[in-house]
Order: C-alpha cells, then structure tokens, then sequence
C-alpha cells in the first residue's frame, strides 16, 4: 500500500475511532478495519486487565471466537507478546494446540500473527490474526501496527473515561448507600431493635463475613451483638482498653485496617477454631467526644480483603451508628424518667388510704403502669390461713371460682416456702430446678394459659402479711428492672397494707366514752336553762337550714401562660448572633438567633457545584447524542437536585425564628452567642402573655361542686390592692397529690390586654358555685370528713 493511501486509511480510521467514546466500540472498529486489510482472516482484539492479570475479549470479526470471561495472561502467543511487546508471527506447523487453547477454530489455518498495543510503553491490549491462507505481508503488518498506534491512543482515553465514569457512578452508589443507612438508623429508636440492624447493614455495606458490635459496659467493652459467624468472638465477650483490636481503637479513637500479615490480627487468630481472618477493620463510635462502642468488620473469604475505600466507609457508617445509638440511648434514660415518675405515683396512690380494700385494688391494679403482667393478686394472712383478696381487674371477687379456687391454691403453697418463687415456661421447659415444683406449675400453666409466675412474700418485722403475685403469658415479660420496681412496690404495700390493717382494728370505745360523758354533764344541768340552750339550738339549727349563703370554693392560685413555646436547636451548631432580649416582645417569624451556617453554605455550594457539573455533562452527551450517558448524568442530576433543596432548606434552619406571638422570658439570652449547642437542647423560651390561664388548685372534696364557666376572683400577691376576675374553663380530670392530700386544678381564663399578669404570680382564687344554705357552708367539710369516717369503719 502506498503512502497516500496509507495515510488516507489512517485518517479515517481515526476519525471513526473519535466518533465513540468506550473501549468496546474503539476495539470493533480495530478489528473491522483489520478485517478489511486481510479479508480471508479472523481478527481478535484483547484488552489486558493488569488488576487480575487475564485478557479480555474486546471484539472479533470472522469465524474464530475465544472465551469472553478472561484468558491467562501468560496463554500461547498472548504471553509471548505480554513478555516481548513486538510483533509476533507463528505458522500453524510450529504450534501445538496448547499453544491457541484459547480459541474456537473450526477450520484449518495457515498462521497467527500478534500486535500489541502499546501506549507510550504501556501495554494496553493486543491484537490476534488467524489466517487461513498467506500470512500478512511486511507492508500489511506495517499498516496495522499505525492502526494499532492510533487505536493505542483512542483504547487509552476509553479506559481512562469508563475508569472515572465506573468511580464516579461507585461514589454516587455508595452516597446513596450511606443516605439510606442513616435513614435506617435514625429510624429505629428501640435500642433491641437497632443493633442488628446496624450489624446487618454494615455486613452487607462492606460484604463482610462478620460484624461485631462492642458498646462501652463500666471500665470495658462488651460483644453485644453480632452479624455472621466469627469463631474468634461470642456475645458477652469483653475487651478491656489496650487488650486488643477492639480494645485499642476504643483507645485510641482511631479506625484501622489490618490484613492477614499484621502481628495484631494474627493475635487474634489464635483464638479462632475455624479458619483465619484474611482481614479486619475496626471503627470507634464517638458521639460528643464520648466512647459509645467499637464496631468491627471481620473477612474470612481469601480472595476478599478490605481496602482503604472500605474503611473510609465504615468510619462513615460508624459517625451514623454512634448517632443513632445516642438518640435510642437518650429514649431510654427519657422512659427510665417516666417509670420513676410513674412508680412514685403508683406508691402515692398505695400509701394515700387506709382504707383495706382501697389499698388491695390500689396494689394489684396500678402497677400495670410500669410492669406488663396480665394478672396479678394479692394473699393475706389471716387465722394462719392465706386467701386471696384481691385480683387485678377483678372489682368483686368471688372465691368459689375455679380460677380464684386454683390461684388460691397456688398462692397457698407459695406462702409456705417463704421465698420469692419465679418459674417460667418455654416450650416444654419449667426452669425450677425441683421436680414437684415443675410438676405442680406445669399443670397451673395448662390451666391457666400463663408462661410465667412471680411471687414474692409481704412482711416486715412484725411478721408475714401475705403474698403479692404476677403472671404473663410471655414467659420473659420480666427484666431486671421490673424486679428492681416489684421490691420496692412490696415495701411500699406492706407498709400500707400494716397500717390499713391497724386502722381498721381502732375499738369504737375511743368514740363512745366521750360522748357518752357529755350527755351525762347535760342532762344535769337545771331544766329551764336546759330548755333556753335547746331552743337556741333550734334557732341556730333553722338559720343553718333556711339563711342562704354564697357559697366559694377556696385555693392556691398560680399564674400559667395561655401559650408557651420552647425553641430547640434543630442540629449541633454554635450560636453566632442573637436579636432579641429579655422582656422583648416577638410576633410569629421574627428572627430570633443566628447560628454559625459557613458548614451549611460550604456543603450547599459545593451540592450546587456537583448539580451544574452533571447537568453540564448531561448536555454534552444530549448534544453528542449519547443517551447511555445523558441517562446516567440524569439520574445523578436528580440526586443532585434533591441534596441541593435539602442543603437549602437545612441552611435556612440556622435563622432560628419565633412561630408565636409574645415575649422572650429565657433570661440573660444574649449570653448564648458563641455557645454550642446539640439538637434539641433548648434555646429561648416564648410566653403568650395577651391572655393567661390561672391554676386553682381546688382539694378533692370540692371538686364536685365546681362548673364550667363559674365566675371566679383572683388575688395576687403581686398586686395585693387589685382584684382579677376571670371564668372556669376547664376542670383538670385527675388530681395531682400534695402532700397528705390530693388536689384537682380548676383552669381559669384570665384576660391580660395590658400584660401585667405573668407567669409564676401566686395567690388565692376564689371560685363562686352559687348559693346554698348556711349550715351547708359552715359544716360541709366536717361533715364529709366524719361520713368518710363512719364509711370506712361500718363499710355502707
């Protein structure tokens, strides 16, 4: 071929290759204009992938195939040309079939000639020719080595721009996979049911053999959770600082990757009783500068090792585990609060009567705030003989049930130990260790249906009292912490069932002496002085009856705003400007603080960056009309676009503003510029102050006479000279204990146009219920004080 039309062919060659931007389209068009330089020949184009040391099949023309999922760097004449680099020629007669075991000939062939492809002395792939006539003469090889000169260039880009195209599309994926992550953990706040959860990610994340979280218990570490199967570590396992892998990360605060050389991890392999770890990664979880646990990733797979790609990634996962291990870890200090608050309640509900039956209801009944038995009941030793007395939601008991008679029975033998018994049933399996008591519970559980029962003795040094019991049909209803709870129950109800008992044993004696020796001094006095003080009597007695007499219901009043609103930090930031003051008033969307925003205007400008730079390659493969790639920039466009809106709406929350009308009552506020702050602490609290609710705090007896709507007068120690009056608008439906007594509150709306009452003011409210005799007012309370009484001893 001469000059001209050599360069003639290469120039278009090379202007085809231009017009496609894969290696796989460049390769074709190689081995089709090959082709058309040695019609009666097969042309085979490989490309070298150096990370596994094979060929890959990257295009053929003719009848001549080879295997398209790799071939041995070092196979035939292909290892010939990965060690020389030069043009290769072999006949067919010098060659064994080893030597193309590679190929797929279904003919006879005269010679195979090897170019390869080389990139300023790189070697980017070759080029196979199967002739089956005359071998290529000197001037066509010479002709398809510029060919594969140009195509090294043109094959070179390709491979460079599917390189940066594959770690482009793998960052978009693992973004996404890390966005869903965080979603999944910060969605699940039961701490039980977070911790597989973070375990079965990361294992799937990473593709790792096994995950193991350890979490921070006293001095150390403890093995709470695990994904997979690691021989080498078992739930309950501990690790104290320094004593480890794990132990050292918790340390030191640094995540590591170890491979199967590292003295560390070949430490560690001695304790596996099955194969050896090829690699390990462990990641602290810190929350707040603060230790929460250890995360670590285990792979036993020998062809699997985890690169820095993998632990840059879990360091990621472990920023969202230790999150979201924080926020479970605060809901369960929030219902640790709730059930403290609640126990102190059911305690005050027990202790607040002596009356007996009051306090047996009182005892099985409302510790089901705190404890999730179905059943629960209460014995009582009496004649030294134990009967139950009470069962939760049971009002009138009745003994000769089969269900009281068998629980009877039950408790009966209980009280006999003389010991707390707990006996559960799973499956088939009665934990007591004692036969009888297996046989005897075994038998109450068919009868029953219950899979569990805890009994536990009342006495003090007086002697036994009874036995208080709970059932479940969830054989592990109880935790340590409901036991903790059931002891200190049983203190509070022995001590109140000692107390109701002695009540209700006071002889009558001590009430009929005294009146008995009045009416004696009586009826000695004269008769005409008798006859005036009894005719008194009667007149005082009609005026008590007949007079009329406003009646007011009288208690300690308290000032509350209508409104009230606390403004929370939204996420861990500073405060960097604060606008209002004490005292000042706001109206709904008056900027109240700034906080520190260059974090959240940094990460939206550079969202907003990575948006331009997509929707600019989209267009460019929309105008080159490419829609594999105007697709793919689309997609990531979209994801893109939706972190830029999240990023703006997360950079407008750094201007804090106010949502109501009214005034700034956190004090010193401006002493929070340059204070840190986490999400959800506090920030500046907001009081309505155009209209206020007055708490009244009316006692228990009293409640009945108040309505809604009734008028009501308040006096403020505030403003000692100035009265307030104001209507009942709501009645509190439970009462609130204060004391020795239970009060309910009566909320009254008090108009403040000009804002001189605020909250916190104390005084007295005085609640008018309308008219009614005057006896009726002088003497209802004693009178109810002295029917409670009698009610208690006669029971009508």
């Amino acid at each position: 071929m001469n000059d001209p039309a050599r360069a003639s062919l290469l120039e278009r060659f090379s202007i085809s290759l231009l017009a496609e931007l894969e290696s796989g389209p460049r390769a074709r068009l190689l081995s089709l204009g090959i082709s058309k330089l040695l019609p009666e020949s097969s042309v085979l184009v490989y490309l070298l992938d150096e990370r596994r040391s094979i060929w890959m099949l990257k295009a053929a023309v003719g009848e001549v195939s080879a295997d398209r999922h790799g071939i041995a760097l070092n196979s035939g004449g292909l290892g010939a040309v990965a060690t020389e680099r030069i043009v290769l020629q072999f006949s067919a007669e010098e060659l064994s079939r080893e030597d193309f075991a590679h190929l797929d000939i279904r003919q006879s062939f005269r010679s195979l000639t090897y170019i390869p492809v080389l990139l300023e002395e790189q070697l980017l792939g070759c080029v196979e020719v199967v002739s089956f006539s005359e071998p290529p003469t000197e001037d066509v090889l010479a002709t398809i080595v510029e060919m594969a000169d140009c195509a090294a260039v043109a094959l070179g880009t390709a491979l460079l721009y599917e390189s940066e195209r594959s770690a482009g599309l793998s960052s978009v994926l693992r973004l996404t996979q890390l966005y869903d992550i965080e979603k999944v953990f910060n969605a699940t706040l039961e701490m039980q049911e977070l911790l597989p959860v973070i375990c079965s990610k990361v294992q799937d994340l990473v593709g790792a053999s096994a995950v193991n979280l350890w979490m921070v218990d006293q001095d150390d570490l403890m093995l709470i959770q695990q994904a997979g199967e690691d021989s080498a570590a078992g739930v309950g396992d501990r690790q104290v600082a320094g004593g480890g892998i794990v132990g050292d990360a918790g340390e030191t605060g640094e995540a590591v990757l170890l491979q199967a050389e590292d003295d560390a991890l070949q430490q560690r392999n001695l304790r596996s009783t099955d194969v050896a770890a090829t690699s390990l990664m462990a990641a602290p979880l810190v929350k707040d500068e603060s230790l929460t646990g250890v995360l670590e990733v285990v792979s036993y797979d020998p062809e699997f090792v985890f690169s820095d790609d993998d632990l840059f990634t879990l360091t990621q996962v472990a920023e969202s585990a230790a999150q979201a291990l924080h926020n479970s870890s605060l809901l369960q200090a929030e219902r640790k609060i709730e059930i403290l608050q609640t126990l102190v309640s059911v305690s005050q509900e027990i202790t607040s009567t002596l009356n007996l039956q009051r306090v047996l209801q009182a005892i099985v009944n409302q510790p089901q705030l705190v404890i999730p038995y179905e059943r629960a009941a209460i014995a009582l030793e009496q004649r030294n003989r134990v009967t139950v007395q009470a069962i939760s939601g049971v009002t009138k008991l009745d003994l000769s049930s089969p269900e009281a008679e068998t629980l009877n029975g039950l408790l009966r033998w209980v009280a006999g130990l003389g010991t707390e018994v707990y006996v559960t049933q799973h499956e088939e399996e009665i934990s007591d260790p004692r036969p009888e008591t297996r046989e005897k519970f075994l038998r109450y559980f068919e009868t029953t249906g219950s899979r569990s029962f805890y009994a536990i003795p009342l006495g003090d040094d007086e002697g036994t009292l009874g036995i208080l019991s709970f059932e479940s049909s969830d054989p592990d209803f109880l935790t340590t912490l409901h036991f903790e709870i059931i002891k200190i129950l049983a203190s509070q109800a022995t001590l109140a069932l000692r107390n109701a008992s002695l009540y209700k044993e006071v002889p009558f004696i001590g009430i009929l002496e005294p009146l008995i020796e009045k009416r004696r001094r009586f009826m000695a006095i004269e008769r005409r002085r008798r006859a005036l003080i009894l005719t008194s009597c009667a007149a005082v007695l009609l005026a008590l009856i007949l007079v009329p007499f406003p009646m007011r219901v009288v208690g300690q009043a308290q000032v509350s705003p209508a409104q009230t609103q606390y403004v929370h930090a939204e996420e861990d930031s500073v405060v960097q400007r604060v606008f209002v003051h004490e005292g000042d008033p706001v109206q709904p969307g008056t900027p109240l603080l700034q906080m520190t925003d260059w974090g959240q205007r940094a990460s939206l400008a550079a969202a907003q960056a990575k948006y331009n730079t997509a929707m600019a390659q989209m267009t460019r493969a929309l105008i080159d009309n490419d829609a594999t790639v105007a697709g793919q920039r689309q997609l990531e466009s979209d994801y893109l676009h939706g972190e830029v809106t999240r990023l703006s709406d997360r950079l407008s929350r750094t201007t804090v503003h106010a949502e109501i009308a009214g005034v700034v009552a956190t004090p010193h506020v401006e002493d929070l510029v340059g204070k840190k702050l986490s999400s959800g602490d506090p920030l500046v609290e907001l009081v309505s102050t155009e209209n206020v609710v007055v708490d009244v705090a009316v006692p228990e007896r009293d409640v009945e006479l108040l309505k809604t709507g009734a008028p009501t007068n308040i006096k403020l120690e505030s403003f000692p000279t100035a009265t307030f009056s104001g209507t009942v608008s709501v009645i509190s439906p439970s009462g609130k204990a204060e004391g020795d007594s239970h009060v309910f509150f009566a909320r009254v709306a008090v108009p403040n146009p000009a804002g001189d009452l605020r909250p916190g003011m104390q005084g007295l409210g005085k609640i008018r219920v309308g008219m009614r005799p005057l006896g009726y007012v002088l003497f209802r309370d004693s009178a109810l004080w002295i029917w409670s009484k009698l009610w208690s001893w006669f029971s009508w």
